[in-house]
């Protein structure tokens, strides 16, 4: 089969759309025929962690297809089934953080970059029905940590003022959607005017300048819940914009990790800091149902062919897409 593989060398040089070996069906597991992939910033990352000296490795945590053959005891499953690929290995029931051994489909597993996929019947669900192919692809990672940076950790409710600084991620289109959809209000925020219009027809109903003052912006208005993926750059003015006894979820930073707080400013505004990472497989099939419950879309920016990984690579290196990157697979 093909499939995008990384080894040898370190970053995106190591990567190559190279002809491997078919993989092999086990008891309990189910060969995907994968129609379409989603890309995530991780899949970067991962061609700097994955070893050099190790084995070619295919990347991908995003996927949809068709199940083509099944393994002995499996029962929930047949051939022809659409599926959707749950990334989270490891991670079954809603918990506080993941267990010990959670992995994410990708590293150091085989991803879903190829034309062929092996999964245990515990990690894939049903394909949604309101989504294309290309939408179903895009979905897994990315709606599911929104989901439960949203509902799980934030505690988003109707009416609740949620912010997403630096807006165009596949998680923060999704969590700008998902929040829309259970009745909140969404300040978002980006360099790019661009961007600010797209979310501003996605439902933003505030679009700043993420550089701009954001006090004087919101003349005054705080914030129930700020989505934090920024990172240094923008921490502690998230932290100015909350109301007393609000909360900030952080999920990741695409820039600097770490960041200075002034302690006494947090202790008084009795401010709360939360992490989140993915998401168990309770949330995820609790995710699939609200994304049909609610007819919501992916923000698909662009779709490339399997071939052309390396243009597909730098455009996400550039972060040029507002939305998700995905890939059809022949």
């Amino acid at each position: 089969m093909k499939a995008v593989v990384h080894q040898k060398i370190e970053g995106l040089e190591g990567l190559s759309y190279s002809d491997i070996e078919d993989p092999k069906l086990s008891e309990g597991q189910v060969k995907v025929k994968l129609k379409s992939a989603g890309m995530n910033r991780r899949d970067i990352a991962v061609t700097y962690r994955h070893g050099t000296s190790e084995n070619p490795l295919v990347l991908g945590s995003d996927g949809a297809g068709v199940i083509e053959e099944v393994g002995s005891s499996v029962e929930n499953w047949k051939v022809g089934d659409e599926v959707v690929i749950n990334p989270g290995l490891g991670w079954k029931h809603l918990s506080e953080a993941p267990p010990e051994g959670f992995e994410i489909l990708g590293l150091p597993d085989d991803g879903t970059f190829a034309e062929y996929i092996v999964m245990d019947q515990d990690h894939i669900e049903a394909k949604p029905q309101n989504l294309s192919w290309d939408e179903a692809g895009v979905l897994p990672l990315a709606a599911l940590t929104a989901y439960r940076v949203l509902f799980t950790r934030g505690k988003v409710k109707k009416g609740d003022t949620v912010m997403l600084p630096g807006i165009g991620s596949g998680v923060l289109t999704y969590a700008l959607k998902f929040a829309k959809a259970i009745g909140a209000r969404v300040i978002v925020t980006s360099r790019s005017q661009e961007k600010l219009d797209k979310a501003k027809s996605l439902g933003a109903d505030v679009a700043i300048d993420t550089n701009s003052d954001w006090n004087e912006e919101l003349k005054g208005e705080k914030v129930d819940l700020l989505v934090e993926s920024v990172g240094r750059a923008t921490f502690n003015k998230s932290l100015k914009i909350i109301r007393k006894g609000g909360t900030i979820v952080t999920f990741g930073a695409t820039t600097e990790d770490t960041v200075e707080v002034d302690i006494r400013h947090f202790f008084y505004g009795q401010f709360n800091l939360l992490g989140s990472t993915m998401g168990s497989a309770e949330e995820f099939k609790s995710m699939l149902a609200f994304v049909e419950q609610h007819d919501i879309k992916p923000e698909v920016d662009r779709v490339f062919k399997l071939e052309q990984f390396e243009e597909a690579f730098n455009y996400l290196k550039d972060t040029k897409n507002f939305g998700k990157i995905g890939f059809q697979i022949s």
